[in-house]
């Protein structure tokens, strides 16, 4: 048996989504690391996964890991996949991948310049 390609995992991960949004984990820009080993048995790929949640409080946070925990261990090359979840740094909408700025209609662009204009009042 191989061990498990980092690209192969990275498939499983735009296979999990966030519950509350309809773009997945990867492109969210959740996934800080990802770190594959050889297993025991040298025929198969431990599988560590560091990410985070867009906010500390997201209730979705133990779903979101066992869906990828499943997704990954049902893969022949690998063994176990540990998902670690952590809040450093925190994540910002400035991670997620331009295909997921799109999807939600998010720019992450450069603010226009601010035209001055006169406002007309009574008082002037």
């Amino acid at each position: 048996m191989a061990q498990v390609k980092e690209s192969q995992v990275i498939e499983i991960l735009k296979q999990c989504f966030d519950p509350e949004l309809p773009i997945d984990l990867w492109n969210l820009g959740l996934i800080y690391n990802i770190d594959t080993q050889e297993s025991y048995d040298e025929l198969h790929s431990d599988v560590n996964i560091v990410m985070s949640l867009t906010t500390p409080g997201c209730t979705m946070g133990q779903q979101m890991s066992l869906d990828i925990k499943n997704k990954l261990e049902a893969l022949d090359e690998v063994n176990q996949a540990f998902v670690e979840v952590t809040f450093e740094p925190p994540w910002n909408p400035e991670m997620m991948s331009a295909e997921a700025r799109e999807k939600l209609g998010v720019g992450v662009s450069e603010p226009q310049e601010r035209q001055d204009t006169k406002i007309q009042t009574e008082w002037e």
